[in-house]
């Protein structure tokens, strides 16, 4: 096994942030931003929204940029982060003021339903709630605004002499066929650090008996490890990576200047659908526009203009589902069930097998 580059957070700091809370101001805050954008222009009028937020900040900004059109006097102050910075940041505000952030946008499911669960959001009566289906809303303090597949990335080159696998079955024969082609050249998320790769493997361990064979075989052939998908994208496109795994959907969609390198495989077997989705905090000190803005992403995501690209969306829509077990696509569904891996003990013992099987080497 081989790791591609430094992860955000060892998985001890991961854990550190379900028990502890980050101290500290200014720079010395406890949690790490990647990238921080302010959207609007400030005036003495103007109302402040902070946002943290998974999501990478150009992926997101066409929808920030619809929602400022009709709210001119709204500043967005967008902070980009890990999933565990992002639990990090949160659990390092004072929840008895409203002084802090105003919402936390993540693809991490699991953290999200926890953070309601546990008391640090707000609940909201969304005046878009008719538009949703169902699993995309958690009592009213998880709201899903987008589906997006766990998809298998191949490059076009690797496979322009080999059958392309549709399902999981066919590459794991694809692979015991042709060991060398993919030898050190096999990228997934590390469970052990990325809060988006360890829901993953989860549902997956959960989905079907063939993830643990597919993890072994990975492991034979030098599996590397990553911290998000956009470093997997682009190694696939380079030719570094043959094939990489559990990548998101959206974000190879989006890289429209890779199509002629990149192959993006949604598995016929089953394709799991992770549900971004947004969660007022109860630190927001503007609660009300908070949910404006959490409306716009469901009017977005589910409205009856949902399919005009015009609309700034920039997420594929799917076929909805009223079942997460809907085959192909199945939606991870939110609820208490996500918080079942998240469980100290369930944790270590999911990981201590993941690691045995995929380090071989």
């Amino acid at each position: 096994m081989r790791f591609s580059r430094v992860p955000f957070a060892i998985a001890a700091l991961f854990w550190a942030v379900f028990s502890i809370k980050a101290t500290g101001a200014g720079s010395d805050v406890g949690y790490e931003i990647e990238a921080q954008r302010q959207f609007g222009t400030p005036n003495p009028a103007s109302v402040e929204l902070q946002i943290l937020s998974t999501t990478d900040t150009a992926l997101l900004a066409p929808l920030i940029e619809s929602f400022l059109q009709s709210h001119s006097d709204v500043v967005i102050d967008y902070s980009e982060l890990s999933s565990a910075e992002l639990m990090k940041a949160v659990l390092s505000q004072d929840t008895a003021s409203s002084d802090g952030f105003d919402l936390a946008i993540s693809s991490a499911m699991d953290l999200q339903v926890k953070l309601a669960n546990d008391g640090f959001t707000r609940k909201h009566s969304s005046g878009v709630r008719a538009l949703m289906p169902g699993w995309a809303n958690w009592r009213d303090h998880v709201f899903a605004f987008s589906q997006e597949p766990a998809t298998i990335l191949l490059s076009r080159a690797a496979f322009a002499d080999l059958p392309q696998p549709k399902s999981r079955q066919d590459l794991i024969e694809l692979m015991r066929r042709h060991p060398d082609r993919f030898r050190g050249r096999i990228g997934t998320y590390d469970a052990g650090t990325s809060g988006l790769g360890y829901l993953f493997a989860t549902q997956d361990a959960r989905s079907s008996d063939s993830f643990w064979r597919l993890m072994e075989l990975f492991g034979s052939l030098d599996l590397r490890l990553y911290c998000c998908s956009g470093a997997m994208i682009e190694d696939v496109a380079s030719g570094k990576l043959v094939m990489a795994y559990n990548v998101l959907g959206s974000y190879a969609q989006a890289r429209r200047d890779l199509v002629e390198k990149i192959l993006i495989l949604e598995p016929e077997d089953y394709t799991n659908m992770m549900l971004r989705s947004a969660v007022i905090l109860k630190t927001s000190s503007e609660p009300d526009l908070a949910g404006l803005f959490v409306d716009h992403l469901l009017e977005a995501a589910w409205g009856d203009d949902a399919d005009d690209l015009t609309s700034g969306y920039p997420f594929r829509h799917y076929p909805v589902r009223s079942s997460g077990e809907s085959a192909p696509y199945r939606p991870i569904q939110l609820g208490p069930g996500l918080m079942v891996y998240l469980d100290r003990l369930k944790r270590a013992k999911f990981l201590r097998e993941w690691h045995s099987t995929v380090e071989q080497n």
